[in-house]
This record gives C-alpha cells, structure tokens and sequence, in this order.
C-alpha cells in the first residue's frame, strides 16, 4: 500500500510540473514512431496460419480428418475442455489480439500513405478472420470489438458478421483493382509471404472469399445466389499457380510446419475409416484413388487402414494399425521427412484453386445446371491431384511416389467420375471436396458438414443415402456427457476473455449452458 502512494504521488508531480517533459524521455529520436505498414503483414499472416492449424487439430476431430489413438478422447465424442489452457480457441485470439490493432494500424497507414494494394491486402485478412471465426464460434463481438471505451462487449448475430464480411470483401476488391498511389509490389514482397505481393493474385483470393462466403448461405432460400457464386468463381483463381499457401521455413521450431515431425503436434493422431474409405473404393464405385497411398502411410502388412473416433484402435492387429498418418512413423523430430502438407518446410493451404471449384460445382448443382456442375467438379479432382503431386514433391519425401499421368487419367476415366451429368449427386461434389480439403481446410469442411446437418439425406441419390456417404455421428453413448446426444455444431469462446471478463453478454446467447457448443450457428438453420 505504501509503494502504491508513493507511486501516485509521484504522478502528480509529474503532473502538476507539465507532463511532456517528464513523458519525452520515451521517445527515442533514432527510432521511428511510425512503423512501415508493409513490416505488419509477415507476422500477421503467420498468426493466420498457425491459428487454423492450432484449432484444427480439435476440429478436425468432429469432422473426422482424424482421431485419436486411444478411446473416449473428448474431442472425438464432439466435446470440450473448459479449462484456462484455451484449447480450440487461438483463432479467437488470432483476430482480436494478434491481428486486432495491428491490422487497424497497417490499414489506416496503407490508406494515408494510398498503398491501395496493401489496403486491399488488409481488407482480406480482416474478411477472412471474420469468416472463420464466425464459422467456428457463431455470434460474435463484431460492432464493438475495439471499443476502447468499453470494458464490457455485446454480441452480434452471425447474420451481421457475414454482411460485414461481404462489405469487406467488396472493399478489398475495390482496392486491389486499383493502380494509382503506390502500388507497388516490389514493396510488398518482401513482407508477403502468401503472395509476394502480387496484387492480381490478391484480387483473385478476394473473389475466392467472395464465393465462399455466398455459398455458405446454402440454407437460407432466396439469400442463396448460385449465379452470383459461379461469377465469383469466374473471376478468381486459374488454377493451382494461384493458390493461396503459407510457406513456412523451418528455421526452428517455431518457424516450422505446426503440423510437421518437428512440432510434433499429431503424434497421436490417425486418420479415420471415414476418410480411407472415400479413397479406397468403398464410396466411390469400387475404384481405388491414386492419392489414397500420396496422402496416407499403408500399416505394416502393406493396406491402408483408418479407426473409428471413440475407440482407438479397437479390434484392429497390431500389423493393421495405422502408423502415423502424415510421417509414416510413430516418433516426432527434427529432419524427418512428411508428406503432402505436413512437412516442417511444407506450404500450408488458406486457399486453393480446387476448392473454388468444388463450390462452383455445387452451386451450379443446387442451380439444376449439372452440365457446368459436372465440368467444374471434374477440373477440382484434376486440380487437386496436380496438387498432391506439388505438395509431395516439395515435402521431398523419397518414400511417397509422384501420380502418374496414367494413374491421373485411369481415376477420371473409372467409375468414381461421372461422365453423364446426369449421373452426378450432391454427395459426389461434397465427398471430392472433403478429399481435396482433408487436413487443411478444416474450417471450411466443418461449415460444409454443419451446413449438411452432418447425416442429412443426398435429394439426388436414393432413398437413405447421406450427402456425406459413411459420415456417422457417434452414437449416443459414446458423445460427450454435456450434449445431450447432440454433435458440436460451434466452439465455445476464449476462457481468458469471455468467461473472465464478459460472461454477463456471453449469457445472453446461452453462454452458460453446458451444452452452449451444440447451438447450431445461423448457417445451419433455414
């Protein structure tokens, strides 16, 4: 208490004898007080990455890219952990802490200084921080989220977020198109890690997030636009030389892949009989697909194998047990060698070309267009196998063997592939993008498989058959002991922050139920 009043009565001085002269001693005259805005964009971008990473290792549990090695794991019974720790929850932190005001302060210089380009930039990272966040986590702090004023934040709907997003998108567009001011991509390249500043490849992503944030209005009658989502398409990315990755440079550790041996963050993980059985013919007409042994390790007695979430390895032999999914051995470390996107050095996807595809395919689908359908959904599984290749080939992993073009044509030649429009089904579509986003685009999977109630029934196929062909809800018994035998349709927020300091405005939209994360998010509803 005594150091206390010294230390106020020492303010007052200061105070009362003029505060500048006392304050200048923090200004370091051979220190800039105005930092480049283009020095901002690095870390931001890192923070983007690693944060989808960080939480889709618990979300890729409840759409089952992967499960643990051992039964009852919380997160494969579509659980949680509500502990400080904040598992599931650095997307949260992401936009409101790590890009937060520093975001504000690069767009704000950008703008004085009309590096439009740079602006444009900023308007995308803010969209697509909105975008997954409110994907995740439901309603948001949106309206009052850097509200110095305030102590205490309310809520906004999701339908809001997503408004706001487009308006963001619209404005990065805007911004992006433009040449005059200092536009300058030699500026930003040093900085950008996505896309060394290449402003055409930016205005690209924009539309990109401009289609798939229509697209996910697939519930909600007439607010779903399938034209507007194909014009979008159209207008973004070529192909796989625009696809928006993040390069990490395994440096060191914190410089490394978060899902690489290094890291060893998937240690325990395995990948489910859902995703193995999309690849080896189970779903899809009896025809093995090249990827299934480019993105999976085969278990000692040389077939690929997957498990069930909740049961571990269950009945599986010791020679039928898969290794680890994405290294093809058990052990975690330095200068071992991974596969697809799970090296140390590999590039993370944020965006890639077939994915605007596959949503273009279901767009023109739900439109009843299955000729432009069936086109787009073909060049996403084309696409994606040039990426797989890609991928490995920088992962440099000498055991995973490049796709043919044989292989390559033999795959879009066979059963799996439609060749009649008419043969095609909503569940095609979806499966090929599950595939082409297994074990990155976790987000946009866990919006999709939400959007489809998980097990909703396919209206072009026959009678029973799921949208998401061998996707099952664990059963009753086996979900987490809070849901009420319901799946996780949301995360729960950030303990450090809403629990702690804004539980009263959490409350209002049923923060405190025990089964809060099973709240479907407005995408859900019609």
């Amino acid at each position: 208490m005594k150091k206390f009043i010294y230390s106020a009565a020492i303010l007052i001085l200061i105070s009362a004898s003029g505060c500048k002269k006392w304050l200048d001693v923090n200004v370091n005259p051979n220190n800039p007080q105005v930092v480049s805005p283009n020095l901002y964009l690095g870390p931001m971008q890192t923070n983007l990455a690693f944060s989808q990473q960080y939480d889709g290792r618990y979300i890729g549990k409840y759409i089952q890219n992967w499960a643990e090695n051992t039964a009852s794991d919380t997160w494969d019974r579509h659980g949680y952990t509500f502990t400080s720790a904040d598992p599931a929850s650095e997307q949260w932190r992401t936009v409101y802490f790590l890009l937060g005001y520093n975001l504000i302060d690069m767009m704000r210089i950008s703008e004085q200084e009309e590096r439009w380009d740079l602006l444009g930039i900023g308007y995308c990272l803010k969209a697509i921080g909105w975008q997954h966040l409110t994907d995740t986590h439901g309603e948001l702090i949106l309206k009052q989220a850097f509200d110095q004023s305030r102590k205490t934040f309310d809520y906004d709907s999701q339908e809001d977020v997503y408004v706001e997003i487009q308006r963001l998108v619209d404005l990065a567009i805007t911004n992006l198109k433009r040449t005059d001011g200092k536009v300058n991509q030699a500026y930003l390249a040093s900085t950008d890690a996505i896309f060394q500043g290449n402003r055409e490849k930016w205005l690209r992503f924009a539309y990109g997030l401009k289609a798939l944030n229509l697209n996910h209005l697939s519930n909600k009658g007439a607010k779903y636009k399938p034209d507007d989502i194909i014009a979008a398409v159209d207008l973004a990315m070529t192909g796989n030389a625009d696809n928006a990755k993040f390069k990490f440079s395994a440096a060191g550790s914190t410089s490394s892949n978060f899902y690489g041996p290094q890291r060893g963050n998937l240690t325990t993980f395995r990948q489910t009989n859902f995703f193995v059985n999309l690849m080896n013919g189970t779903q899809f007409g009896g025809a093995v697909d090249p990827r299934l042994k480019r993105l999976l390790f085969p278990s000692t007695d040389g077939n690929v194998y997957g498990i069930d979430p909740t049961f571990g390895y269950g009945t599986s032999t010791t020679t039928q047990r898969p290794l680890l999914t994405f290294w093809g051995t058990t052990a975690s470390g330095a200068n071992l060698s991974g596969n697809y996107v799970f090296n140390d050095k590999s590039s993370y996807p944020i965006m890639t070309y077939s994915e605007l595809q596959f949503i273009k395919a279901e767009a023109a689908f739900r439109k009843g267009d299955k000729v432009t359908a069936l086109d787009a959904y073909k060049k996403g599984i084309d696409a994606h196998i040039d990426f797989v290749n890609q991928a490995n080939a920088e992962s440099a992993n000498s055991t995973v063997t490049q796709i043919t073009a044989a292989e390559k044509t033999a795959f879009l030649a066979s059963a799996a592939v439609p060749t009649d429009p008419a043969n095609l089904k909503l569940g095609d579509i979806m499966l090929q993008k599950y595939i082409a986003l297994w074990g990155w685009g976790i987000n946009e999977t866990w919006a999709d498989l939400r959007r489809y109630h998980y097990i909703d029934a396919d209206p072009s196929a026959p009678a029973a058959t799921q949208v998401y062909r061998g996707f099952a809800i664990p059963a009753p018994d086996r979900l987490f002991s809070d849901n009420n035998n319901k799946p996780a349709y949301r995360l729960r927020p950030r303990y450090n922050s809403e629990w702690v300091w804004n539980i009263d405005a959490f409350e209002k939209i049923g923060g405190k139920r025990l089964d809060y994360h099973t709240i479907p998010i407005w995408i859900a509803n019609p």
